[in-house]
């Protein structure tokens, strides 16, 4: 079996894109794996996929944006695989446009589906973890957690969040002396297909942030530089540092002047990427 043997991981999102293929390389390394998602037809594929891989996997529809069943499948997940080691907080959805191009309540429903949740699931597997000192929170974020732009105002407030949260507890883990637990954000760049497909910058922002091949690419690291390695910030691909290191030497407008620059006014006019609170990453 592989190093993941024994593991236990809950994945919500799982039924497709990154989750799935997580999911998918942690059962192949000899792990256990409860899946969430909130499409029934997607989880019913992804079972018969995974279960092809290994029989330690269980696939549950869960709304993660309702706490009641959150708790309720927390409770079943600890059941069926006895205890949870690894949380990956996947589910995601994105709605494009610019901010008063939408009611609040879209914007509202959006951030319960990439930020509220957190909360919820966070909440009900944290405890336990910190009770034996061991467990990993993994919380996917994004490029668009390290730099704001056009058209995407409120999902990059979630994904900024995201990773504020996750660094808000590996401090208070560490002042509480809970070493044992650690916690990672996942910034993935922009894949091909899923979500964000049909979006595109000019020539030079395609340069500066090449397009991800496949989820698949996203799940390697997760599971070798995240888990495996237990690396606090998880970045594919590495140009995404750009941002941060020349808003950090540099005035801001510089950067915003940049991201300008590479297209990103435009970048969404072509969206065609998955339906607005497909809660899935």
């Amino acid at each position: 079996m592989g190093k993941l043997k024994n593991t236990t991981v809950v994945i919500t999102g799982g039924a497709m894109g990154i989750g799935f293929a997580t999911a998918r390389r942690i059962l192949a390394d000899g792990g256990m794996v409860t899946v969430w998602d909130i499409n029934a037809a997607a989880l019913a594929d992804a079972r018969r996929e995974l279960e092809a891989v290994s029989d330690a996997v269980f696939c549950h529809g869960c709304d993660i944006t309702d706490e009641e069943d959150v708790r309720k499948h927390a409770d079943i997940a600890q059941q069926e695989m006895g205890r949870v080691d690894i949380l990956i907080n996947n589910a995601g959805a994105v709605k494009v446009g610019r901010f008063c191009s939408r009611p609040p309540s879209d914007w509202e429903a959006l951030t319960r589906v990439n930020l509220v949740s957190m909360y919820y699931t966070i909440h009900a597997f944290l405890p336990e973890m910190y009770q034996r000192n061991s467990g990993q929170i993994i919380n996917i974020s994004s490029g668009a957690g390290l730099t704001g732009l056009p058209d995407l105002a409120v999902y990059c407030a979630t994904k900024w969040a995201v990773y504020g949260l996750t660094e808000s507890l590996r401090l208070e883990g560490l002042a509480d002396r809970k070493k044992g637990v650690v916690f990672t954000s996942v910034h993935p760049g922009i894949l091909k297909k899923g979500m964000f497909e049909g979006s595109r910058m000019n020539w030079l922002g395609e340069l500066l942030l090449p397009r991800i091949e496949t989820h698949d690419d996203i799940a390697k690291i997760i599971v070798n530089r995240g888990i495996k390695k237990k690396r606090h910030v998880v970045i594919k691909p590495w140009t995404l540092y750009l941002g941060p290191i020349v808003r950090g030497l540099f005035p801001d407008i510089l950067l915003n002047k940049l991201l300008l620059l590479v297209g990103s006014a435009r970048s969404m006019q072509r969206w065609t990427g998955r339906p607005p609170m497909d809660h899935r990453n």
